[in-house]
C-alpha cells in the first residue's frame, strides 16, 4: 500500500493518466503522454512514420491456381486432395501453402485422439503408406470426479466419449506425414512464412495474402537488415489458419459472413506431454473426466492417453472461456487436476518433455459463419468444426479440406465458369452445399444441444444428463435448439 501511495504522491505520467481517467474520461486526457501499446502498422501507418520514409516497400510477387493458408491437418488434406485430382486428370494445377512454423508440424503438440475416418477417404491405403497411426484405442474410461474421489460413468457404443477403432496419435508427426505427401503429390509448401495481410482485387474479391515483413525494431522503426514481405496471388485462396485467425476475423467482416449465425463461443485447452514409470503405461487406453476441479457452473474436462511409446501418456485439461468466477485460473485448475488421488501416482515419478495450449471454437454448428466469399473460402478450425463433446476436430478439419478441395478444382478447372465469374476471384460456391450434404454437418447437427445444455440451471449435472438421455437415446434427433446462455 505505501508503494502505491508513493507512486500518486510523486506526480509521475502513470498517476496523472489514471487521476484523468477517473476524473474526466479518456477523450479529455489526449494531453499525457502514454507509451504505444502497439507499433503494428495496421495500428500506426508507416505513410505518418519519418522513419520508413525512404524505405524500398514494393513486394514481389508470384501466381498460383489455388494457394493455402496454413499446413495443419485441414490445409494439407486440402491440398493433397487438389494434387490427387489433378494428376490422376492430367491437368496442371500450381497449389501453394504457406506455414507460419519453421517446419511442417512445429506448432503442432503431439497428443490426440482421432478418427480415422477423413484419412481412409484421403488415402485408403494409409497403413501401407506408414502413416503414423500406431496406438489404436483399447480402453475407454469416462468419470465424474469429487476432490478425492472418482465416480466411473459407462461408455456406450455411440456416445461421445466411445472411441472404438480410434487412433491415440503424436498429431505433429501425422501433420509431417501429410506434409511429405503433399510435397510428394507436387504441392509447393513455405513453411516459416506467416500469412500477415489480405490482398483484393480492385472488384473487392480476395486477390491472395501477403507474407510478412523481417528485420523491424520492437519501436516499429526499419532494421538495416528489413526485407518486405511478397505477395502470393491465386484464384482462389483457402484459408485454414486455425481458431480465431486474425485473417480470418478480417474476412469476417469484409464480407460479413457472421450475419446468419450465433456468436461463436471459445475455450482454451492446455496439454502435456509425460513420461512416466513403465510398470503404470498402458498403450491404447483413453481416459476422459468430468467434475472436479471445476464447479457445477463451469464447462470443462480432462483427458488423459497412454501412447504405444515412449512409455508417454499426454494429459490435458479443456475449459470454456465462459466461466463465471472472476478469479478461476484455468491453468491452476490443470495443476490441481493432476494432484487428484486416481491419477497423481502417474506424475509422480514422471518427466514433462512438452507442454502447450490453444483456443478452441466451441459454438458448434450454430456459429459456423458462410464459408466462402468472392476469390475464397475458410476450413479447419478457423470457422469451427470441432465436435465439443468428443473434444476432436482433426477428422472433421481434415474433411473440411477435403470438401473444399473437391469444389475449387471444379472451379479453377473449368475454363466456362472461370469466364462467367462476376468477380477476378473465384467463389466456390459449391463447398458449403456439399459439406451441408456430407456425414461432417450431420455428426455436428447431432450434437448441437450438447454444448449448450450446460448451460441450463442444472450446470454440469444437465449437460451430462442430456448427453446420456436425450443424445445417446434420441441420437441428436429433437426438434428444439439450445440457445447458448
Amino acid at each position: 500500500m505505501a508503494t502505491l501511495v508513493n507512486v500518486f504522491s510523486k506526480g509521475t505520467q502513470l498517476s496523472k493518466r489514471i487521476r484523468c481517467l477517473y476524473r474526466y474520461g479518456e477523450k479529455y486526457c489526449s494531453s499525457v503522454a502514454t507509451p504505444k501499446i502497439t507499433t503494428h502498422y495496421t495500428v500506426h501507418p508507416r505513410e505518418n512514420d519519418p522513419r520508413w520514409k525512404d524505405v524500398d516497400m514494393e513486394r514481389f510477387a508470384d501466381e498460383a491456381d489455388v494457394l493455402i493458408v496454413g499446413g495443419g491437418p485441414a490445409g494439407l488434406s486440402a491440398a493433397c486432395k487438389l494434387k490427387l485430382m489433378a494428376n490422376e486428370q492430367g491437368k496442371e494445377l500450381r497449389v501453394c501453402l504457406v506455414e507460419k512454423a519453421a517446419e511442417i508440424g512445429g506448432h503442432t503438440l503431439s497428443g490426440a485422439c482421432i478418427e480415422p475416418r477423413s484419412l481412409e477417404e484421403l488415402f485408403p491405403n494409409w497403413r501401407e503408406m506408414g502413416a503414423p497411426l500406431k496406438t489404436e484405442v483399447k480402453e475407454d474410461k469416462f468419470a465424474f470426479l469429487t476432490e478425492k474421489g472418482r465416480i466411473p460413468i459407462p461408455v456406450l457404443p455411440g456416445m461421445p466419449m466411445s472411441n472404438h477403432g480410434n487412433y491415440i496419435v503424436r498429431l505433429g508427426n501425422v501433420v509431417r506425414w501429410l506434409g511429405e505427401q503433399a510435397e510428394a503429390l507436387g504441392v509447393e509448401i513455405y513453411p516459416g512464412y506467416a500469412a500477415s495481410e489480405v490482398l483484393f482485387h480492385e472488384d473487392g474479391s480476395v486477390k491472395g495474402i501477403a507474407t510478412n515483413d523481417v528485420g523491424i525494431h520492437k519501436d516499429g522503426s526499419p532494421k538495416e537488415t528489413f526485407e518486405r514481405g511478397m505477395e502470393l496471388h491465386a484464384k482462389v485462396t483457402i484459408f485454414s489458419e486455425g481458431c480465431h485467425g486474425h485473417l480470418a476475423k478480417q474476412l469476417y467482416k469484409t464480407f460479413d459472413l457472421r450475419k446468419d449465425c450465433e456468436p461463436q463461443t471459445y475455450g482454451i485447452g492446455f496439454k502435456e506431454l509425460w513420461e512416466i514409470d513403465p510398470a503404470l503405461h498402458q498403450p491404447g487406453r483413453v481416459e476422459h473426466t468430468v467434475g472436479w476441479p471445476f464447479d457445477n457452473r463451469t464447462y470443462g474436462g480432462t483427458f488423459l492417453y497412454h501412447l504405444d511409446e515412449g512409455p508417454l501418456i499426454v494429459v490435458g485439461i479443456v475449459v470454456g472461456l465462459d466461466y463465471r468466477n472472476p478469479y478461476l485460473s484455468p491453468f491452476r485448475e490443470f495443476q490441481r487436476f493432476k494432484h487428484h488421488p486416481s491419477i497423481e501416482p502417474l506424475f509422480r515419478s514422471g518427466k514433462r518433455i512438452g507442454y502447450g495450449a490453444r483456443a478452441l471454437n466451441e459454438g458448434g454448428v450454430q456459429s459456423i459463419p458462410k464459408l466462402s466469399f468472392p476469390g475464397g473460402c475458410l476450413i479447419g478450425c478457423s470457422p469451427g468444426f470441432m465436435n465439443v463433446p468428443k473434444i476432436k476436430g482433426t477428422h472433421n478439419a481434415m474433411k473440411s479440406g477435403i470438401l473444399a478441395a473437391e469444389s475449387v478444382f471444379e472451379l479453377v478447372t473449368d475454363e466456362e465458369k472461370v469466364s462467367q465469374s462476376p468477380t477476378t476471384g473465384l467463389e466456390p460456391v459449391k463447398y458449403e452445399e456439399n459439406l451441408k450434404n456430407s456425414w461432417l454437418w450431420k455428426e455436428l447437427y447431432a450434437v448441437r444441444n450438447v454444448r449448450p445444455s450446460f448451460n441450463t440451471s442444472l450446470g454440469t449435472f444437465g449437460g451430462v444428463l442430456y448427453t446420456g438421455l436425450f443424445y445417446w437415446i434420441m441420437r441428436g434427433k429433437e426438434p428444439w435448439t439450445l440457445h447458448h446462455g
